[in-house]
């Protein structure tokens, strides 16, 4: 190989390794390999040399073609890795930066409570039973003693929806749809829901608002078991401290009724504004099951008796998280709902 040739591959194979980017190392290609580059001018130098040379020159020159083209392919690999390597260099997390904080969802007051009140009564061995918001008169009134002449029905001014339907005013039916559908006791059951009446919306009414309906029967049920039932609930959740008063009152699905307070939370039952300074908040209502009532739900009065009761879970919110307007519970501010 003469000396031009050997030249050659020294120069070329400098000018591919000190290419630092994929387009100095394609200009470089081209002015080594191209037809026009320096390989092109030694190959058209065969035609200029004797015939018995041309072959071996011809050989020669496809040897450095071969060898450049081997540290092109070399240094191509090289600068890929290298460009791949800077990419992920780029991409990589710093795990030592803080994070994104993101808002974290909260439970509404309402749920809060609603979920508390289920898990107290499911420790003591009710099932939660779901009933529909639209309901008939029969399941909302009239099974539960509450006949279309009573008085107590123009208490709950009804959203009606057709002649013999409406939104439901209370919890109550589910227990006289549990009572059909089991048909037999023991029947142990609480039902959380939201109930409706056409109130005139102010601190304390709510034309929407939610209810927990309880229900237990079953063979020799006295008032000793509704009384210890809902003293170990208002324990459970206003504290161990509170104390419970059952007072006579009168509901047309129970008899008989009781009226039930416990002793004020905010001042230990020593009396303050939000009692009323009486020491005492009522808190719900309940009652032994009116024979009328087992008996609409396919019970017999004479074999089974049973207690039924009404907590107003608006209620147990406010007293528990000291709100003072019920209407609170139902705007969506989040300012307020960012407390809980």
């Amino acid at each position: 190989m003469d000396r031009e040739l050997e030249v050659l591959i020294e120069e070329g194979t400098a000018a591919i390794t000190a290419a630092e980017s994929m387009q100095d190392l394609q200009q470089t290609k081209s002015a080594f390999l191209s037809k026009k580059g320096r390989i092109g001018e030694q190959m058209a130098r065969i035609r200029d040399l004797p015939s018995n040379m041309r072959k071996a020159f011809g050989e020669n020159i496809n040897t450095v073609k071969i060898k450049l083209e081997e540290e092109f392919e070399n240094r191509k690999a090289v600068l890929h890795e290298k460009k791949l390597q800077e990419k992920i260099a780029a991409q990589r997390l710093d795990v030592s930066l803080p994070g994104l904080r993101f808002p974290a969802g909260r439970y509404h007051p309402l749920t809060r409570i609603w979920n508390e009140a289920a898990e107290i009564f499911i420790a003591m061995g009710f099932d939660v039973v779901e009933g529909p918001e639209v309901e008939t008169e029969w399941y909302n009134f009239e099974a539960l003693n509450l006949h279309a002449d009573h008085p107590a029905r123009d208490e709950q001014d009804s959203f009606y929806i057709s002649d013999s339907t409406l939104l439901r005013t209370q919890t109550s039916p589910v227990q006289i749809r549990t009572m059909e559908r089991i048909g037999k006791t023991p029947i142990q059951m609480v039902a959380p829901g939201r109930t409706f009446r056409r109130d005139t919306v102010d601190a304390s009414h709510s034309p929407v608002f939610n209810q927990i309906e309880g229900l237990m029967i079953d063979k020799n049920i006295t008032m000793s078991h509704l009384k210890a039932v809902l003293e170990a609930f208002n324990k459970e959740m206003f504290g161990k401290d509170v104390k419970s008063r059952f007072r006579p009152d009168y509901f047309p699905f129970t008899e008989p009724s009781v009226e039930i307070a416990i002793s004020c939370i905010m001042c230990g039952g020593k009396g303050c504004n939000v009692c009323k300074r009486s020491g005492w908040i009522e808190i719900l209502g309940a009652g032994m099951v009116h024979p009328q009532v087992l008996r609409n739900g396919g019970l017999d009065p004479d074999e089974v008796s049973g207690f039924a009761f009404g907590i107003g879970i608006d209620r147990v919110a406010m007293l528990k998280y000291q709100i003072d307007d019920i209407r609170l519970l139902y705007e969506n501010d989040l300012r307020f709902l960012e407390q809980f």
